[in-house]
């Protein structure tokens, strides 16, 4: 044997151990790699992101009710002498629950408003028809309606007969009405920083 033989044999055998080496250590990094790169990327409750968005959908919903909760317009509180007193809103507003002829409404008490207005939709649940064809003027222009006679209006206790009514109105929902003048006339009104009282005259 050559030489050159034993030169070529020892080549390819340091050939053949770089080979089984270079094989070793990607397999070793294949095994790394499924262990714990392609795991957390198949698994991510161990990462904890769908308990993270369950929480937070749980949080996003309590807010949304306690939000609900805290805007809504609470009932005309009745002092002893016969008082109503009605809290102002968070946004400077004042909002009472009441009814039109018997149907649940959400009024926004407005004192510069000859009328108390409603929706046509509202109309129809409380059965008010008929009327006196109308324009209304309004903050967002003209608008067709009716004025309509002898309609019952209750804030609280206190219940008002043959309100003048202007039907047409439309303040975002069917349920939201406004607090005119055709209703709040019949009280003495005395307005604080925090609440507004109504005294029957």
């Amino acid at each position: 044997m050559g030489i050159e033989d034993r030169d070529w044999r020892q080549d390819a055998q340091r050939e053949r151990e770089k080979q089984r080496q270079l094989d070793d250590t990607r397999a070793r990094f294949s095994a790394f790699s499924r262990q714990h790169l392609e795991e957390k990327a198949i698994s991510p409750t161990r990462t904890g992101l769908i308990p993270m968005m369950i929480f937070w959908c749980v949080v996003m919903g309590l807010l949304y009710l306690l939000m609900t909760h805290y805007l809504q317009p609470k009932q005309a509180q009745v002092r002893a002498n016969g008082e109503l007193v009605i809290k102002r809103s968070h946004d400077g507003h004042f909002y009472v629950l009441g009814t039109v002829n018997g149907q649940p409404a959400r009024f926004m008490v407005d004192t510069g408003a000859s009328l108390v207005s409603v929706s046509e939709a509202l109309a129809q649940k409380a059965r008010i028809q008929g009327g006196v064809p109308t324009t209304f003027n309004t903050a967002n222009g003209k608008r067709s309606g009716r004025i309509v006679e002898g309609v019952d209006i209750a804030i609280g206790p206190v219940s008002v007969s043959n309100v003048r009514v202007g039907v047409g109105l439309h303040m975002g929902d069917d349920s939201e009405a406004l607090l005119g003048q055709s209703f709040l006339s019949k009280f003495d009104i005395t307005m604080g920083k925090n609440q507004m009282v109504l005294r029957a005259r």
